[in-house]
């Protein structure tokens, strides 16, 4: 099997949207040989900053010496970012050595209950961690938590590191509601931290904890403040990592007995962390400069929002933003229009993508004499404002991954891999 055969392949599961479950994993790992019962993982959850968290635990825990995995999505251009050893993403080779030996497997599940795209990511995951004898694996949940595929590991921690709204139709209206999914990762007796500190959600996680006999290590807002978590080099940018960057401290210092850090090696990892797309800043040679940032739901729109308020006080930048239509995209509008000099809305390039003119009336309502326009692709926008010194691109991952692209920022050569990305999701009953 070749790449490009490897990647038709799994680009085929994607007719099986996102099903909700654990039972087509579990046979999936059986006949793999529970190749997860062979590694250690933390795992993390979270509405906002769980990619940040997972980012920075496994910068410091490779400080160390230990090989790491890691496992996130989405993926912003090449699905190769999603597993990754020593932040070293697999090769195309070994998706397609693994993707092959997966096939005869997936072959002998019935129609109606056939694994989906992530299931068999997650799969491919634990297959290739096995094989690359990792010493930790920082593992990021997909969607919610309970009844997602990543949630077949018993891990050394569980980590959730917020709760807001965000794919209520899967996980719930309520925070209450979508807490006690993402509550699902903690395991009876294993160590669970978390920086949420909204009242409801976190009453719900002290309570699933509490059940499961699962020690509990809750992040205080005051915890970025203070300390390493507010010294450190970190170079994510917001006052948000800061609460990641506490959040991580606090995992590592919960397992300290189990995988030692020394703070040396901490404060190095925090150093070195790299995690694109977040508030990601490029100066181009003319002078110009882009913030990317994949902020998709209200709360990730309101850090960035008090983000470029910090770092560039007083300033209107133009922002490029598309957002999909199953956000919440008219609030997440309303509250990014004020900020603007100009709007260049766009169709994000996905089949789930909000038409740029219904973000257009939702910016008007904000902000009834912004300077808009409304664009079909993310190329005619960035054209649409060639001589804007500071260009803020927001509104979804698949956006930013789009413009990494363009911008020439990725080593990855075209081939169309962000659309991976598309799935049918299966609403909560």
């Amino acid at each position: 099997m070749t790449y490009p055969e490897a990647i038709a392949r799994l680009r085929g599961l994607q007719m099986f949207g996102a099903k909700p479950g654990l039972e087509r994993i579990q046979q999936m790992a059986e006949a793999l040989g529970n190749p997860h019962r062979r590694l250690r993982f933390i795992h993390v959850a979270g509405t906002n900053g769980k990619g940040s968290t997972c980012a920075m635990l496994e910068s410091i825990y490779r400080q160390t010496g230990l090989r790491t995995g890691l496992f996130t999505s989405p993926h912003l251009v090449a699905f190769s970012e999603r597993i990754q050893v020593n932040r070293k993403p697999i090769s195309e080779t070994d998706v397609a050595r693994i993707t092959k030996r997966l096939s005869p497997l997936l072959d002998d599940f019935p129609q109606d209950g056939h694994p989906t795209f992530f299931e068999v990511v997650t799969a491919m995951a634990l297959v290739y961690f096995a094989e690359q004898n990792c010493d930790l694996v920082i593992w990021e949940t997909g969607l919610g938590g309970r009844l997602d595929a990543t949630n077949i590991v018993t891990p050394l921690a569980s980590i959730i590191t917020n709760i807001h709204f965000d794919h209520e139709k899967w996980l719930g209206n309520t925070l209450a509601q979508i807490a006690f999914e993402k509550a699902g990762i903690i395991k009876p007796g294993v160590p669970a931290i978390t920086g949420t500190d909204l009242p409801e959600p976190l009453d719900v996680i002290i309570r699933v904890a509490r059940q499961k006999g699962a020690p509990l290590r809750i992040v205080a807002p005051e915890e970025a403040r203070k300390g390493l978590a507010a010294e450190a080099p970190l170079p994510l940018l917001g006052a948000h990592q800061r609460r990641n960057a506490a959040t991580a401290i606090a995992a590592v210092e919960v397992l300290q007995d189990v995988l030692p850090v020394s703070d040396a090696q901490l404060r190095e990892g925090l150093a070195r962390v790299s995690w694109p797309g977040r508030l990601q800043r490029i100066q181009k040679p003319d002078g110009r400069s882009f913030i990317l940032d994949g902020a998709h739901n209200p709360a990730g729109i309101q850090a960035l929002c008090d983000a470029l308020q910090e770092l560039y006080p007083g300033r209107h930048p133009a922002l490029v933003v598309g957002i999909l239509r199953d956000k919440d995209y008219s609030h997440m509008c309303q509250m990014l229009a004020p900020l603007a000099g100009r709007m260049a809305l766009v169709n994000v390039h996905s089949e789930r993508t909000a038409a740029a003119v219904e973000l257009r009336e939702a910016c008007l309502q904000a902000h009834p004499k912004a300077e808009i326009t409304c664009h079909p692709t993310l190329s005619e926008a960035l054209a649409s404002i060639e001589d804007e010194p500071l260009v803020v691109i927001t509104g979804s991952l698949y956006l930013v991954g789009e413009a990494l692209e363009l911008l020439g920022y990725t080593n990855h050569l075209p081939a169309d891999e962000r659309s991976l990305n598309e799935w049918g999701g299966v609403p909560r009953s």
